[in-house]
């Protein structure tokens, strides 16, 4: 499915981008040229120079033109070849040459100075990153990201659209979960469930996805850490098994954890189940507009202690999602910024107990008039398998 230009975030943009005094925008993250040409490219060589005012211009592989014809907002697709046997070069060279081009008109330029972190491509497994040349070879520029990352912190509706198309694939997936989890399954036959379902329903869910991915962590009973990768562990019968999950819908992601136990679950994860999401309803009912992220952050970690657990968890207990899985804004008791309508926050506290096992829950929410939304129809908490 082509989705119709989003003129609400276009217009966003160029309002921003009047405010910093920027003719243009020079992108080559995968997440920002989808986010400003609803193009997402295969192998992330692509670019995008996207003026204040006229039409943005679109560098993508040659091989990628009819993709590019048929999703793009942009009648301006400039190709280049991935091979030419006539340059020797990288392709990445011919994509700094037709992008320079492209922005030599401009005065006032804006570059990915500062972007620390981007989301994939197409081709998930081999990303492409930015070169010294790239950096240098647009004069006197400008740092974009803050713009980028203002504009991409409040959703338009048609990407709350999206997005709660990439919330119903995973929770669908866990809700497939729940019927073939079993006790002596290892973790990694259990992620293989979930990417599978994502990858197999998802694309082409409800008409509308044209591609999904998953992505997943999944741990049970002591197996559950943080920052630790799915092993051939069995599933635990009486403890949870848990799933960090990330579905990406077209370039739109959801981020989640959640849980699920085979068996009667352990009266020990019973009571931290409890008190864990006491401290994430606390969050949520914190999560409206004008509230404070630093005081966010500040109260999910003093609960946390509360439980027994200080100085956790080690990850961020909220953050933004939208183009990417993780992007601002970022709760930190350091920082500043509120919390406004129109953003889509993942609230995620966790406890983790020494030596191995622990809970962590996760939802995305849309931060509205009222307060926040929980995206997902898949319950909070331990749910039976």
């Amino acid at each position: 499915m082509s989705w119709l230009r989003d003129d609400e975030k276009v217009d966003r943009v160029r309002v921003l981008m009047d405010e910093h005094g920027l003719d243009a925008l020079v992108v080559r993250a995968p997440d920002n040229v989808l986010y400003l040409t609803n193009f997402w490219g295969m192998k992330g060589y692509d670019a995008c120079v996207f003026p204040r005012e006229g039409e943005p211009v679109l560098i993508c592989l040659e091989a990628s033109a009819d993709d590019a014809a048929r999703t793009a907002w942009t009648d301006d697709v400039r190709v280049f070849r991935g091979y030419d046997e006539g340059d020797p070069r990288p392709p990445t060279a011919r994509v700094l040459e037709l992008a320079r081009a492209a922005a030599g008109a401009y005065e006032r330029v804006g570059l990915e100075l500062s972007l620390g972190t981007q989301a994939a491509d197409r081709m998930v497994g081999e990303p492409t990153t930015f070169t010294a040349d790239w950096f240098g070879a647009f004069g006197d520029v400008v740092d974009a990201t803050p713009v980028l990352a203002a504009a991409r912190a409040v959703k338009t509706p048609q990407e709350i659209e999206r997005m709660r198309l990439a919330n119903e694939i995973a929770a669908a997936a866990m809700e497939h979960c729940r019927l073939v989890l079993e006790p002596g399954m290892t973790e990694a036959q259990i992620a293989a469930e979930w990417e599978g379902f994502v990858h197999g329903e998802g694309t082409g869910w409800d008409g509308k996805v044209e591609l999904a991915l998953g992505f997943s962590l999944v741990w049970s009973g002591p197996g559950i850490r943080t920052f630790t990768a799915t092993t051939s562990r069995p599933v635990v019968e009486g403890e949870p098994t848990l799933f960090e999950i990330w579905v990406c819908a077209d370039g739109y992601w959801c981020d989640h954890t959640k849980n699920l136990v085979a068996g009667e679950l352990t009266p020990r994860y019973r009571d931290l189940e409890d008190g864990l999401l006491a401290v994430y309803e606390d969050a949520i009912r914190h999560a409206a507009p004008g509230a404070s992220l630093a005081e966010l952050d500040r109260r999910i970690r003093a609960g946390i202690d509360d439980l027994g657990f200080p100085g956790q968890p080690s990850h961020p207990i909220c953050h933004g999602v939208g183009a990417r899985a993780h992007e601002p804004p970022y709760a930190h008791q350091a920082g500043g910024g509120e919390i406004a309508a129109g953003m889509v926050l993942a609230i995620e506290p966790g406890c983790y107990i020494e030596g191995g096992g622990g809970l962590r829950v996760e939802d995305n929410f849309l931060i509205t008039a009222d307060g926040a939304e929980k995206l997902s129809p898949f319950p909070d908490g331990i749910v039976a398998a």
